[in-house]
């Protein structure tokens, strides 16, 4: 990292915690990434996001913040338009790509624009009770379908439903999370995911494919964070122009929202080769058995060279915002 040197004489706050429903798989995450910036010789501190954060940034001395944290308050833009009202550096993406990556509907709705292939389907907000045919018809949609929160993260309040009784369940679950349910199409098929590193100038590379596959065809929190439920063939057994394809829209829906830093594009790709983008994670896991350390290994990159990768996002970013010439 060309960096290196003079980032290792900064005071680096590793953020994570806070209290969202995935505050225990951010607290992992920024555990590891600690103890990766440690072992590279930074001055890196750990930060348990709380209402008190100001203070702990402050009595730290921060300098450049790593963000480890996932879900709302994290990865929506909340704590990166903090940090930037008090000119502390961050990593990954901005304000606005960070709000619009957290809504999934806002994120297909912009994707879809940009001739990405994403799933049918509608938005159901907090206090309306539509029956599930009339969801069905206004969508153009038939059994199964998909039903989660809006804006959420590690397949926290998902369900799938295929009989009608799952229905009214289903909605409710999702409310519980987001005034906003998003109700769509479910896509049989494989799971693929497609991890993005931004640099320097613009440069985004795209790492292998990762496919998942997890027990009942169904990758929950569960199958995401339990060692050895679920089995991560990388690079994913696509055939290459499918490969090819997925790589260019990974990339075309990061590029979209204006992403920087690291992202994960989640895909769903029919028995016939159709993919179809899911969602985007603009802060993706950094756990022992997260997919972005996995398909950085698998194109040559160790988890230390990820995170200090992920960190030079924060470097870019100061001198971009002060003309390229702000000493963070």
């Amino acid at each position: 990292m060309a960096q290196t040197g003079r980032l290792t004489q900064k005071r680096i706050g590793v953020l994570m915690g806070g209290q969202s429903s995935e505050r225990e798989v951010s607290l992992r995450t920024g555990q590891a990434v600690h103890q990766s910036l440690l072992r590279r010789g930074y001055q890196a501190v750990a930060i348990d996001v709380g209402p008190h954060l100001f203070r702990d940034l402050t009595e730290h001395k921060i300098q450049i913040a790593f963000l480890a944290l996932h879900g709302p308050g994290g990865e929506d833009g909340t704590i990166q338009g903090f940090l930037e009202t008090l000119g502390i550096p961050y990593t990954g993406s901005g304000v606005q790509a960070s709000a619009v990556g957290m809504h999934k509907v806002t994120t297909k709705i912009l994707a879809a624009s940009q001739g990405v292939p994403v799933p049918g389907g509608t938005a159901v907000r907090r206090g309306e009770q539509p029956s599930l045919a009339m969801a069905l018809k206004a969508a153009k949609l038939k059994l199964p379908v998909v039903v989660k929160p809006a804006s959420q993260g590690s397949t926290i309040g998902v369900t799938i439903v295929r009989k009608p009784a799952q229905w009214k369940p289903a909605l409710a679950l999702a409310h519980r999370y987001d005034p906003d349910a998003m109700v769509e199409a479910y896509i049989p098929g494989h799971e693929i995911t497609v991890s993005i590193l931004g640099g320097p100038e613009g440069q985004v590379a795209v790492l292998p494919a990762v496919e998942i596959v997890a027990p009942d065809g169904f990758y929950d929190f569960s199958a995401k964070y339990q060692k050895g439920k679920t089995q991560y063939l990388c690079p994913a057994p696509l055939p290459a122009r499918i490969a090819k394809q997925v790589a260019e829209l990974g990339q075309r829906t990061y590029e979209a929202l204006g992403c920087e830093g690291a992202a994960r594009v989640d895909f769903r790709i029919t028995p016939r080769g159709k993919p179809y983008m899911l969602e985007i994670n603009t802060v993706p896991g950094m756990t022992e058995t997260s997919l972005l350390p996995m398909a950085a290994g698998q194109a040559g990159l160790n988890y230390d060279a990820l995170v200090e990768r992920i960190l030079q996002s924060a470097l870019d970013r100061a001198a971009r915002m002060s003309g390229g010439t702000q000493e963070v």
